[in-house]
């Protein structure tokens, strides 16, 4: 499933490993009003910030896009025919006893689309290194984690074990911190310690300053790729950094965009920003190319509702 804007080709497959949720986007105008009804449009659609990042990278041409990913009973079938839709290999681990992770989405509209998540992982906090296995990476050229599985001890085990594999084989690995709230719980020098061994972080304007205690996002994406060898840190409108040993070496501006909703726009550039570096032709390796193409998918982003691509999130 090739996007309208994506490079195509394919250099390889990809292995997600991550969230699977069911996201309840709830668009509403100004602040709720506590002891009463405030109108909202609301949508329950799949998510998580792994199935996102697999979704788009389909949808930007790339033609092996794998997940691994854990469930619960109750929506398992749906969640793998939404993934199934969008052109991703799932392999769902169906949970015994924990429901499907649920996420509240409140999207302000009067605030461009800023939105509040309040999150029950279910689950996907379950997933761990009884569900892993190395045949995953067969034919595999980079395997991508969601950084959701840091915060939790089965995800930061599996983690552990699917960064060796991929080291043991040469596989590059790419990690998105995914939440700068978890983070500041998690413990910034944790993180980084858990994320050694990973080629590129992928980490939003505001993690990127949390993980290194500056408040500048320059000073801050070039202090991280002292740490981490490529750092491609997103900075909402006005596009992205690319950082390589300790400078930046890439700004990517941002594309004019609709904004309805900026849930998956991250989740959309990492999407895309992977499916150019695996790609043979366009973008190639080089990473400054492939963070225009994850511009171009975060501005088709935010026009939608939810995190998948146009067209792909049917309601559950």
């Amino acid at each position: 499933m090739t996007g309208p804007a994506g490079p195509g080709g394919t250099g390889g497959a990809l292995l997600v490993v991550g969230d699977v949720v069911t996201d309840v986007v709830a668009r509403h105008r100004g602040l709720p009003v506590p002891g009463t009804d405030t109108a909202a449009a609301i949508r329950t659609v799949p998510g998580g910030a792994g199935a996102n990042v697999a979704c788009w990278a389909a949808h930007w041409g790339l033609e092996d896009v794998r997940l691994l990913g854990r469930v619960g009973a109750e929506s398992a079938a749906w969640h793998e025919r939404e993934l199934t839709a969008c052109g991703v290999r799932a392999r769902l681990v169906v949970d015994p006893d924990a429901p499907t992770g649920t996420v509240i989405c409140l999207v302000d509209t009067d605030a461009s689309g800023e939105r509040t998540f309040l999150t029950d992982s279910g689950a996907s906090l379950r997933l761990g290194p009884g569900d892993w296995s190395p045949a995953l990476l067969d034919g595999v050229a980079r395997l991508h984690l969601s950084g959701y599985l840091l915060f939790s001890a089965t995800g930061r085990a599996l983690v552990s074990v699917a960064v060796a594999a991929a080291r043991a084989r040469a596989v590059p690995v790419s990690l998105d911190p995914a939440s700068a709230g978890f983070l500041s719980v998690l413990g910034t020098e944790r993180f980084l310690t858990l994320a050694e061994g990973v080629d590129v972080l992928l980490p939003s304007r505001d993690e990127a300053c949390l993980l290194t205690g500056l408040s500048e996002p320059e000073e801050a994406a070039a202090a991280l790729s002292r740490r981490v060898p490529l750092v491609v840190a997103t900075q909402g409108a006005r596009g992205a950094l690319v950082a390589v040993s300790g400078a930046v070496r890439g700004r990517v501006p941002a594309l004019p965009a609709a904004l309805r909703d900026t849930t998956g726009a991250g989740d959309a550039f990492t999407g895309a920003f992977l499916a150019a570096l695996l790609s043979g032709a366009g973008a190639g390796a080089d990473p400054v190319a492939a963070a225009r193409e994850g511009c171009r998918a975060g501005a088709l982003a935010v026009g939608e509702v939810g995190g998948r691509p146009p067209g792909s999130a049917r309601a559950g």
